[in-house]
């Protein structure tokens, strides 16, 4: 069986680059726009739910979201994300990639149309709605991770593989650009067709009634480009490795390759034979293989998300501070949701898309583990860069520094760990175990990502309790907060040792199935 089973999968390894790679991309890649997108909207209807459903009468600032609401409008999906990648990681070893497939992108298509519709209109009916729907986007978002990682390195050739999963990652930056630009136009539209004054001459005409549908329409619309690609996805045949490796249904992964590949596969009859033996998750086995390549690629993607999603914190007093964004009361409602997409979407085009496609571009020549190692030192390098000399960088005249040292810190993320770390995981386990771990890992990620965004919520107040945001208890300041994120990127370039380069090579030979088959 051996013998026929690498016959399909060398075909693999060795096709061409052709048409049908790049349609797998875009298949694949728009759950990760959808994901993007949703993400970064959030941020900016925040405000704008703050505005419409939190005013209070007479206060000389515009509504805001409670800090526990914000918490949990902005950490639900997270919450989801994380459950869905272990969930449906585990069920796509088990059921198969492509059954799997569409329930997540359905999920998806159905809790995005329904974030945007709430039942009652008090605040609490709209934001539990939100909520609830926003953790089962998240749930579907999360399935999407392991899925779309394995299903890319399986069809990928050995060559291109690494760019081409890259690639379905690197459509995230597509979804947070599409979602500022949707966010600006309906925002434009809306200011265009319903004025309003700013909060300070008139508080409760800023916010105009219109600007109840404004944020449900940016919402729902993420529903769109998923939906469009749910036929592809329906149409998408099982990989072959899958059939071939975990379902023991060689003839049908030569035949269905055969097409995909549109080249003929040779299978040569075989007596049946017994499957190979086979080694489960939690068995002695697993560890001794594979134990430290999951330490690494959990520990890495865990400790890297702490970073990333910590950056959302100091984003808005950069924007204020160089005055992208003008403070809250010099606007209406349907401005300030234009300011903060506008000024997302320029941190993006600068520094978050760029690093993406430098990955795609090299991670098949340097190598995934060279790019991680070099992500991470420059994270650290740069974030004790903006640490130590703090005080400095606030001054008014030097924000443009700070800005400069910000944006690197970012562009080397996706020009580094938050692009391999998607990546590493899909190639290193073996096809009936691959996509279990790649979810774990995801999970692990989201866990740093929610250390990120709420941890260092609560640390980067300030140290004196009168001077902290209302609700919050005096933290340890933004200065030592980024010193303690500099020792996080250092511990992510120290874990980075525990995971293997797999440049070049078959998925086979990396996770040992092929030894395991002789065995």
């Amino acid at each position: 069986m051996a013998q026929e089973q690498l016959q399909v999968l060398n075909a693999l390894d060795s096709a061409k680059t052709q048409w049908y790679h790049f349609t797998a991309i875009v298949i694949a890649g728009m759950g990760f726009f959808t994901d993007a997108y949703d993400l970064f909207c959030i941020s900016l209807v925040t405000k704008l739910l703050g505005r419409i459903y939190y005013h209070v009468e007479g206060s000389a600032k515009p509504g805001s979201l409670p800090p526990n609401v914000s918490a949990a409008v902005n950490g639900v999906a997270l919450c989801g994300t994380l459950a869905g990648q272990v969930f449906f990681g585990w069920l796509g070893d088990k059921l198969g990639r492509k059954k799997v497939y569409g329930m997540t992108l359905m999920l998806m298509v159905i809790c995005s149309v329904a974030s945007g519709l709430s039942f009652g209109h008090t605040p609490k009916s709209v934001v539990s709605t939100l909520c609830f729907f926003r953790f089962w986007l998240g749930f579907g978002i999360g399935g999407d991770y392991p899925l779309s990682a394995t299903i890319m390195s399986e069809y990928a050739n050995k060559k291109t593989r690494g760019a081409f999963v890259a690639a379905v990652f690197a459509m995230q930056g597509f979804g947070i650009l599409a979602g500022g630009l949707f966010a600006m136009l309906m925002s434009a539209i809306f200011e265009a067709k319903f004025k309003a004054p700013a909060y300070e001459v008139d508080p409760t005409g800023s916010t105009v009634p219109q600007a109840d549908y404004l944020w449900r329409i940016i919402l729902m619309v993420g529903a769109l480009p998923a939906a469009l690609t749910y036929y592809s996805r329906s149409k998408m045949p099982e990989t072959a490795r899958y059939t071939a490796l975990v379902a023991n249904n060689v003839k049908q992964a030569t035949s269905d390759m055969a097409k995909v590949l549109q080249v003929d596969i040779e299978a040569e009859p075989v007596k049946p034979q017994e499957p190979a033996k086979s080694f489960g998750l939690f068995s002695k086995e697993f560890m001794r293989r594979h134990g430290l390549h999951l330490l690494g690629t959990t520990s890495t993607w865990f400790l890297l998300d702490i970073a990333f999603y910590s950056q959302n914190l100091f984003q808005k007093d950069i924007f204020s501070a160089i005055g992208w964004i003008p403070s809250a009361k010099t606007m209406n409602a349907v401005s300030e949701v234009y300011r903060i997409a506008r000024a997302q979407t320029l941190i993006a085009l600068c520094s978050t898309v760029p690093g993406y496609w430098f990955t795609v571009a090299l991670i098949d020549k340097i190598g995934r583990f060279a790019i991680q190692l070099m992500g991470f030192f420059f994270m650290t390098v740069f974030m004790f860069a903006l640490a130590f000399p703090y005080n400095y960088w606030t001054h008014k005249d030097h924000l443009i520094g700070f800005v400069v040292l910000y944006s690197l810190t970012f562009f080397f993320a996706n020009f580094g760990p938050n692009a391999t770390t998607f990546v590493v995981p899909a190639e290193i386990f073996p096809a009936r175990l691959r996509s279990t771990c790649h979810g774990i890992s995801a999970a692990a990620g989201k866990l740093g990502a929610m250390v990120g965004a709420f941890g260092f919520l609560y640390l980067a107040q300030p140290q004196d309790k009168t001077k902290a945001e209302a609700g919050f208890l005096a933290g340890i300041g933004v200065k030592n907060s980024l010193i303690v994120l500099g020792v996080v990127n250092f511990l992510g370039l120290l874990f980075t040792f525990f995971v293997p380069e797999s440049k070049g090579k078959s998925l086979e030979e990396i996770s040992g199935e092929t030894n395991e088959e002789r065995n």
